[in-house]
C-alpha cells in the first residue's frame, strides 16, 4: 500500500511554499507517495498547489473575526461546514499521516484526523506561533519549528528544531547571465530586488512610489514585485512617471532567477523569506511588517541583524530611509560580501529532509 499523506493549510506564500517543499521532499523519499492538499476556498493555495502538480480540496473556512459582529455567526457556520467536509476527506482518503502548516484550513483537517486516530504533525514557520497551531498543539505528535525557545507556545517534548523548508528550485544552480537576461538587466549595473510577499506589502509599495526620482537617478536597476493585490493600482499610478530602470511585476514565478540576478534584496521579514535569504546568502534590507502578532517579523529580522546578516529599516521610516539605505549598501561591495557571508552561516539547508524524517518516523510508530 502506498503511503498516503494529507498536507493542510495555506492562505499566504509563507504557508504554501513550505507545504509544497515538504510534499516534494516526501516524493523524493517515497516516490509512490499519495499526497492530497486541503486548503481554504478562495485562497491562493487553490491556484498554486494544482500548478505545482498536486490535487487539492477546498474547505469553506474563514478566519476568526477580530471584532464581535454578524461575521462571527458566518465564521461559526463555515467552521461547522468545514469540519463536516474535513471528516469526509479523512474518511474517504484514509491518510497515514496529516500535516498542518498553519492557515485556516489546517484546524478542521488536523482536528478530524486526530479524532480518526491519524498521526498529526505541525510545522510552524515563525518565531511567534500562529493561533491555529497553538490550538492544535496539545493533540499532535510532533511540532517542527524554525526558531529556539518555542516551548513558550508548545509542549517542549513535542518540539523538533528543523528550520523552515524552502522552495527546492532555489537550490538548483543558476547562471547569473541567464538570470539577468530573463529580466532584461544590464550586467554592468547593480540590481535591487523588492519582494513584499506573495500578496504584496502596501508600505513597501508606497516607499517605491515615494522614491521614483531617487530610483531614476540611482544608476541601480530595480525589479519590484508589487503583489497581486496592488499590481493594477501601482501600474495606474506609474503612468507617465515610471523610471526606465524600474520594473513593476505582479508576481515572480522564477524566484531562483530573481534572487540570482539581485545584488541586494529589499523584503518583509516573513519566516519563509528569511530562510530563503539565508540559504542563498543574499544581502538584504528588511522592513518588517508591523501588522503581525507580537511583532514577530521584527524578531525574525533581528535574528539576522544581530549577526550582521541584514540591515533593518522600520516600516514607518520606509518612504524616507529605505532607498537611501539600499542604494548606499548596494554600491558597498565589502559590506554586501559581509552580509552575504553571515546570512549563509545562519542557513538550515537540510530543513526539508529533517521534516520528512520526522513525518516518516511517526508513520512507522503509528
Amino acid at each position: 500500500m502506498a503511503l498516503k499523506v494529507i498536507i493542510s493549510g495555506g492562505g499566504t506564500g509563507g504557508h504554501i511554499f513550505p507545504a509544497l517543499s515538504i510534499a516534494n521532499g516526501l516524493k523524493q523519499a517515497v516516490p509512490d507517495v499519495d499526497i492530497l492538499f486541503v486548503g481554504a476556498l478562495g485562497k491562493m493555495e487553490m491556484e498554486r498547489v494544482p500548478a505545482a502538480g498536486y490535487p487539492i480540496v477546498g474547505l469553506p473556512v474563514m478566519g476568526l473575526p477580530r471584532k464581535a459582529s454578524f461575521k462571527l455567526f458566518k465564521f461559526l457556520w463555515m467552521l461547522f461546514q468545514s469540519m463536516l467536509k474535513a471528516r469526509k476527506v479523512i474518511k474517504d482518503f484514509k491518510p497515514d499521516v496529516a500535516i498542518g502548516v498553519g492557515g485556516f484550513a489546517s484546524g478542521p483537517v488536523l482536528k478530524a484526523a486526530g479524532r480518526a486516530g491519524v498521526p498529526t504533525i505541525l510545522q510552524e514557520q515563525n518565531s511567534y506561533a500562529g493561533v491555529t497551531n497553538k490550538l492544535l498543539s496539545a493533540k499532535v505528535r510532533k511540532i517542527c519549528v524554525a526558531y529556539p525557545n518555542m516551548q513558550r507556545y508548545f509542549p517542549a517534548e513535542k518540539i523538533v528544531v528543523t528550520g523552515n523548508p524552502v522552495r527546492q528550485n532555489l537550490l538548483l544552480p543558476v547562471d547569473r547571465m541567464q538570470a539577468l537576461k530573463a529580466f532584461n538587466l544590464n550586467a554592468n549595473q547593480p540590481v535591487v530586488l523588492i519582494v513584499g510577499g506573495s500578496l504584496g506589502a502596501r508600505s513597501l509599495n508606497e516607499s517605491v512610489m515615494a522614491n521614483l526620482d531617487r530610483i531614476a537617478d540611482s544608476g541601480v536597476q530595480v525589479v519590484w514585485q508589487t503583489g497581486k493585490i496592488y499590481y493594477r493600482e501601482m501600474v495606474e499610478r506609474l503612468k507617465g512617471k515610471q523610471p526606465v530602470n524600474l520594473q513593476a511585476l505582479e508576481f515572480l514565478t522564477d524566484m531562483d532567477l530573481a534572487y540570482k540576478a539581485a545584488d541586494l534584496v529589499i523584503s518583509r521579514a516573513g519566516a519563509g523569506t528569511i530562510s530563503e535569504l539565508c540559504l542563498l546568502g543574499k544581502p538584504s534590507v528588511l522592513m518588517p511588517s508591523p501588522n503581525v502578532a507580537e511583532d514577530h517579523q521584527t524578531k525574525n529580522a533581528m535574528a539576522l541583524v544581530e549577526n550582521q546578516a541584514a540591515v533593518l529599516v522600520k516600516d514607518e521610516d520606509g518612504p524616507q530611509e529605505l532607498f537611501v539605505e539600499a542604494f548606499r549598501l548596494v554600491k558597498d561591495k565589502k559590506k554586501l560580501a559581509l552580509l552575504a557571508e553571515n546570512s549563509k552561516r545562519l542557513a538550515k539547508p537540510n530543513a526539508t529532509n529533517e521534516i520528512v524524517a520526522v513525518i516518516l518516523k511517526e508513520v512507522e510508530t503509528k
